[in-house]
C-alpha cells in the first residue's frame, strides 16, 4: 500500500488513519520535535482545524499521538467547550482506539500496557511510565539515558540544566537543581544526558 502516512503509521493503520482524517475533516501537520509536547490540535481563525504530530515519534507513539489529538477534536465538535481532558475526551479517545487495539498495530510488548492505560486515559502517554517506556521499547534515544540508569548521587543535564540524581520518591526521583538550589520530582521515564559525556 502507498500511502503518505506509510513512514509514520502501522501499515495495517493506514486505511483507518485515513478514514479518520477524511471524515473529520481537518489538516495534519508532520513538524519538527518539541521538547513539551508530541502533538496538538487547534481551531485555526479562518474557521478550519489543524492536528500537527512531531516527526521524531516512532510509528506507534505516533499513532496514539495522532488519536489523542483527533479526540480533541471529535470532542470540540461534539460537546463544544469541554474540559481539554475531561470525562467526553476520554470517552472519544477510547472509542477511536478500539480498531487499533490489536496486534496487527501494537506488538504484544505494548498492548496490555495500552489497554491498562486507556482504562483511564491521562493528558500525556509520558505520565504513564510503564507504556513509555514500552512504546520506546525501553531504549533512550541516542546520547541519552532514562534517569532510572543513572547512579544516585551522580550529575546529568535536562534542558540545558545540571542536575544531581537523589533518591526515588513513590514514582518520582528528587533531583536537586545545581544552578537555584531547588529539588525537583521527575518521571522514571524522563530522558537525560550524561554530564561527564557532555561537559568533559
Amino acid at each position: 500500500m502507498n500511502s503518505k502516512y506509510q513512514d509514520f503509521v502501522p501499515l495495517k493503520a493506514i486505511p483507518f488513519v485515513e478514514f479518520l482524517i477524511n471524515e473529520h475533516n481537518f489538516t495534519l501537520k508532520i513538524v519538527h520535535q518539541r521538547e513539551t509536547k508530541h502533538g496538538d490540535f487547534r481551531s485555526l481563525p479562518n474557521g478550519k482545524f489543524q492536528i500537527t504530530v512531531n516527526n521524531n515519534l516512532n510509528k506507534h507513539q505516533f499513532l496514539l499521538t495522532l488519536i489523542h489529538e483527533i479526540a480533541h477534536h471529535v470532542t470540540h465538535q461534539k460537546f463544544g467547550k469541554a474540559k481539554p481532558h475531561g470525562k467526553e475526551w476520554k470517552t472519544v479517545f477510547q472509542h477511536l482506539m478500539l480498531p487499533f487495539l490489536n496486534p496487527e498495530m501494537y506488538p504484544m510488548e505494548i498492548l496490555p500496557y495500552l489497554a491498562n492505560y486507556l482504562k483511564n486515559p491521562k493528558a500525556s502517554t509520558d505520565s504513564d511510565v510503564k507504556l513509555s517506556l514500552a512504546l520506546k521499547g525501553n531504549i533512550a534515544a541516542a546520547g541519552k539515558n532514562f534517569i532510572f540508569a543513572i547512579p544516585q548521587g551522580s550529575l546529568f543535564i535536562f534542558k540545558d540544566i545540571i542536575y544531581q540524581r537523589g533518591a526515588k520518591r513513590r514514582t518520582r526521583y528528587e533531583c536537586l537543581n545545581l544552578a537555584n538550589k531547588k529539588a525537583y520530582l521527575f518521571h522514571q521515564n524522563v530522558e537525560v544526558a550524561s554530564y561527564q559525556r557532555e561537559y568533559s
